[in-house]
C-alpha cells in the first residue's frame, strides 16, 4: 500500500566540502552577474544624463568628459571583481588558506619538538653531573621516613599514626645532625626540634623563621648548607623526598604494615638502585596499633 522509502546515502566530509565550495562559487558568480547588469544599466544612464539631458556637459576630469571618466572607473571596479572571482578565489580561496595555515602550524610544531629535544638533551647531560658533584660533598645523605604499605606518609600535613618506638628511633638517628625539610613539614612542628639544625626549603623569599633555622629555596642550596654534617637527613615532605632521592646514599624507612588514606606519599624505592641491608619487625601491641618494620636501604 505504501511505497518503500529510498535509503538515504550518507554524505562524507569530503563530499560536504565539495558541495559547500560549489555553493560558494555559485554565489560569487551570481554577484558578478548582478554587478555586470548594474554596470551596463548605469553606463547607459550616465550617457543619457550627459547627451540627452545635458548634465555636466562641460565638466571634464583628466581631459575626459565626466561620464566617460565615471564609466571607466566603474569598469575598473568590475574588472577587479571579475579577476577576484575567477582568479583570486580560485587559487587563494578557503582551501588555499587552510593549506597555508596547516603548513604554518606544522612548522611551529616541528620547531617546538626540536626545542624540547634540545632541552631534554641538556638536562640529561647536566643532571648526572650535578648529582655527582653533590655526592662528593655528601657521602651519607639519608632519607628518613615512615610510610604505609601504599607509601602514604601523611594527610592534611599531619601523621596518620602514632608509633612511640618510631619517634624514639627518629630522635636517636637525627640528633646532632642537620634535618632538611619543606616549609609545610616545618610548620607541622609546634617548635623546632632540639639538638638539630633545621634547614627549610621554601619558595617564599621573605619567609619568617625562629633564630637558628636556615631558610633556602632549593634542594641544592639545602645540601650546601649541610655540607659540614657527616650525615644530614631529609625528613619530608613528599616533594622534598622526590627531589632529594637522586642525591641520597641511604634510606631509613619505617614500613607500617597497613594501607592508609593519605595525600602525601614516599617515592617508590627501585630495587635495581637500592639494596635492603637491615629489616627488624615490630608486632603491634598496646602502645603500637599497627605492626611495622625498621628497614635500612643502601644505594647499590
Amino acid at each position: 500500500m505504501f511505497g518503500k522509502k529510498k535509503p538515504v546515502t550518507p554524505i562524507d566530509k569530503e563530499q560536504l566540502q565539495l558541495i559547500e565550495n560549489a555553493q560558494r562559487r555559485i554565489k560569487q558568480k551570481k554577484r558578478l552577474y548582478f554587478h555586470f547588469v548594474v554596470f551596463l544599466i548605469g553606463a547607459i544612464f550616465l550617457i543619457i544624463l550627459n547627451t540627452v539631458l545635458g548634465v555636466g556637459e562641460f565638466t571634464k576630469i583628466f581631459g575626459l568628459d565626466w561620464f566617460v571618466f565615471a564609466i571607466l572607473a566603474w569598469l575598473f571596479l568590475f574588472v577587479f571583481h571579475l579577476f577576484n572571482v575567477f582568479v583570486t578565489h580560485k587559487f587563494m580561496g578557503k582551501d588555499w588558506e587552510e593549506a597555508q595555515l596547516s603548513k604554518l602550524v606544522a612548522k611551529q610544531k616541528a620547531r617546538i619538538e626540536t626545542l624540547k629535544t634540545e632541552l631534554d638533551q641538556k638536562q640529561s647531560v647536566a643532571t648526572p653531573l650535578t648529582i655527582e658533584k653533590k655526592k662528593k660533598i655528601h657521602n651519607n645523605l639519608t632519607l628518613i621516613a615512615a610510610a604505609g604499605e601504599n607509601d602514604s606518609i601523611g594527610k592534611n600535613n599531619e601523621l596518620i599514626w602514632h608509633l612511640s618506638d618510631d619517634l624514639k628511633r627518629f630522635k636517636t638517628l637525627t640528633s646532632d645532625h642537620c634535618i632538611i625539610m619543606g616549609r609545610k613539614t616545618f610548620e607541622s612542628f609546634s617548635k623546632p626540634l632540639p639538638n638539630r639544625t633545621h634547614i627549610v626549603i621554601t619558595r617564599q623569599h621573605n619567609y619568617s623563621v625562629p633564630s637558628g633555622v636556615i631558610v633556602v629555596h632549593n634542594i641544592e642550596d639545602a645540601l650546601d648548607a649541610a655540607k659540614n654534617d657527616s650525615q644530614p637527613f631529609i625528613i619530608g615532605g613528599g616533594e622534598i623526598y622526590r627531589q632529594a632521592l637522586p642525591y641520597a646514599d641511604k634510606i631509613e624507612l619505617t614500613r607500617v604494615h597497613e594501607t592508609f588514606d593519605g595525600d602525601t606519599f614516599f617515592p617508590k624505592i627501585d630495587p635495581s638502585e637500592w639494596v635492603e641491608t637491615q629489616n627488624k619487625l615490630h608486632q603491634k601491641d598496646v602502645h603500637h596499633p599497627y605492626a611495622f618494620s625498621f628497614i635500612t636501604y643502601q644505594r647499590r
